[in-house]
């Protein structure tokens, strides 16, 4: 089916916004340096386009060693003044502070929990939310659910993981199904959530 022609939800305008939306969103994600990249990633746009983040998404991978928690809990001084300088990524002293911080949470969650994705799905019992939002204007900023993620998360030392970057982060992967049931990967979403527990 041609993309031009495609229902989809109506976020998606900018072309990197369409190709996201087509081939990750909503998509469960249970591997843990994809959550993390992912954790990062949305707490980066905070105030800004999520399509400026897509434009940065290899720069942020490269500048954060294609997002290995470990690797990036050990930046140092000398790391943050690189990252600092590169234009490739947002340049936000908070939120690269905050990147290497919550990769330090990170692997102590991974350690409690034997992984951040048994953790990350313990919110939802371990299957995605299948919500029937009938227009965008029904999609919510932020729920319960995510703001007891929130809650947690800061409890843990994360930051930058307020309630709407953690219903961002839930929806991006797929600990809910927030495709309006007029786009054409609501229903294809929902069967990849049905088909693990």
């Amino acid at each position: 089916m041609a993309r031009s022609t495609t229902t989809r939800c109506r976020w998606a305008r900018d072309p990197l916004d369409v190709v996201y939306h087509d081939d990750e969103w909503g998509v469960p994600v249970r591997d843990d340096r994809l959550l993390f990249e992912f954790l990062i990633l949305e707490g980066a746009q905070a105030g800004l386009s999520w399509t400026t983040i897509l434009k940065k998404r290899d720069g942020y991978r490269r500048a954060f060693a294609n997002f290995d928690p470990r690797r990036v809990a050990a930046f140092g001084a000398a790391d943050k003044r690189r990252l600092l300088a590169d234009a490739g990524i947002v340049r936000n002293r908070a939120k690269i502070d905050a990147a290497v911080d919550n990769a330090r949470a990170f692997l102590a969650v991974q350690a409690e929990h034997g992984s951040f994705a048994d953790y990350v799905w313990g919110f939802v019992d371990g299957r995605p939310l299948q919500v029937r939002r009938r227009s965008f204007r029904a999609v919510p900023a932020e729920t319960e659910i995510s703001r007891a993620l929130s809650a947690d998360l800061r409890q843990r030392g994360f930051r930058f993981v307020g309630p709407t970057i953690c219903y961002a982060f839930m929806q991006a992967v797929g600990l809910v199904n927030d495709h309006t049931v007029d786009c054409f990967r609501y229903r294809a979403v929902a069967r990849l959530g049905r088909a693990r527990r």
